[in-house]
């Protein structure tokens, strides 16, 4: 199996949650030789190094050209790492009847009806006390612990005829099914870390899909799993960016939370979190302010987020002409209204890349009678004014806990950006 396949299946199953991909995230471009830099902390910068920056769970690295960047600008590529999961109301907890369940809040806009039946783990973080100091610590139960069972048949029989699930009232997640004087989840979460229950402040934790990402089809040419939007492109741009060494170009991998609900928090896409980075970067490296908006000027972005697939089962979904084929290679996103940030000239730029890396590339425009999605892309655009092309791989079920990638699209998507930054 391809090495780039192998590291992605295992990223996808190490990234239950955000919080977990952008450790994952870390630990690869560490072991590349990404140093960290703290936002509150005066920066040194040498060209040639890599560095990379974390603003709570978003992840920007970059590592620096040798060229002037008033020649070259920035090579960016951005992607979120977030998928629209179900968040754990902590306090919720329960027991009725011997059976042991939680509430959750909606993150996003999931697909619910694919939660439901399914063999459930719960992942997050927490805040532990440790002396007098509190301190935040990952946690992945890492075994199957939780099922949001539908109603049988015979008590909901308009279930198979468009039924809608109340989001506070038909999600409630059994934990177990038996009696005890003790809050199980607690006592779970204090087994993992081994800590005191007592010792345990606060909690932010979501359900997740157990079931591993897996190879699929007679050919084992597709991928099914949870997450892939995002973390299929956030794989793909984190990828590319491990195997620049020594780029005239800086160029930069800019990985956020939160785009599934809107991007305006402290991390996301819509926050100072990479104009920031992109501002000390200049002025670390010795360029006014005048200099630094000319940089801007000369700077790309790929915007990197899943595209819908051609689904024979739902032919009336698609404008037959911009119709992706799955393992037909990256698809080109337009939209009219500029929900995707694609125009003329970054299309072109784009589809030369391709051509570049030997790699077969596709186009995609929503159906005249349906709305679009969003991504990153627009955001940052609008923000930063840097021309901007909204690329990404086929995808079946977007939204749904399981999702269906191409093999073949994954490692093209990557060849792309690789000769990108190189």
């Amino acid at each position: 199996m391809n090495k780039k396949i192998v590291d992605f299946l295992n990223f996808l199953n190490d990234s239950p949650t955000a919080i977990q991909a952008s450790n994952e995230i870390i630990i690869r471009l560490e072991e590349s030789g990404f140093k960290e830099l703290k936002e509150e902390e005066q920066w040194s910068l040498q060209d040639g190094d890599k560095y990379y920056v974390c603003r709570d769970t978003s992840v920007v690295a970059f590592t620096l050209g040798s060229n002037n960047l008033l020649d070259t600008g920035y090579k960016i590529g951005a992607a979120h790492i977030d998928s629209p999961s179900l968040k754990i109301k902590p306090e919720s907890i329960k027991t009725e009847n011997s059976i042991t369940s939680i509430s959750v809040e909606v993150y996003g806009s999931p697909i619910i009806s694919s939660w439901i039946d399914r063999s459930l783990g719960i992942a997050g973080r927490v805040a532990v006390k440790e002396e007098d100091n509190l301190k935040i610590l990952r946690v992945n139960l890492k075994q199957p612990v939780a099922v949001i069972p539908n109603a049988a048949l015979h008590l909901n029989r308009e279930i198979n005829k468009g039924f809608e699930y109340n989001r506070q009232t038909h999600l409630k997640a059994i934990l177990q099914s038996k009696e005890s004087d003790k809050n199980p989840l607690m006592e779970a979460l204090s087994a993992e870390l081994g800590v005191a229950i007592d010792d345990i402040f606060g909690s932010e934790l979501f359900l997740y899909d157990f079931e591993p990402a897996e190879l699929c089809g007679l050919d084992q040419s597709l991928i099914m799993s949870a997450r892939l939007d995002n973390l299929g492109m956030t794989h793909s741009i984190l990828s590319a960016i491990l195997e620049v060494e020594n780029p005239e170009s800086t160029c930069i991998a800019a990985l956020f939370d939160n785009e599934e609900i809107g991007s305006e928090t402290r991390q996301g896409a819509d926050s100072s979190f990479l104009e920031n980075i992109l501002e000390r970067i200049a002025i670390t490296k010795g360029y006014s302010r005048e200099e630094y908006l000319r940089i801007l000027s000369k700077s790309f972005l790929i915007s990197g987020d899943m595209a819908h697939s051609y689904h024979p089962s739902y032919p009336e979904k698609y404008d037959p002409s911009y119709a992706p084929a799955m393992n037909g290679g990256p698809v080109i996103k337009w939209n009219a209204n500029y929900n995707y940030a694609t125009n003329l000239e970054s299309s072109q730029r784009f589809k030369r890349l391709c051509e570049m890396a030997e790699v077969p590339c596709q186009t995609y425009i929503i159906r005249s009678d349906l709305l679009c999605g969003s991504t990153v892309g627009h955001i940052i655009s609008s923000r930063l004014g840097i021309p901007v092309v909204d690329v990404g791989n086929p995808l079946w079920a977007m939204h749904s806990v399981r999702e269906t990638v191409g093999v073949q699209d994954h490692i093209n998507m990557i060849k792309v950006l690789e000769v990108y930054y190189q």
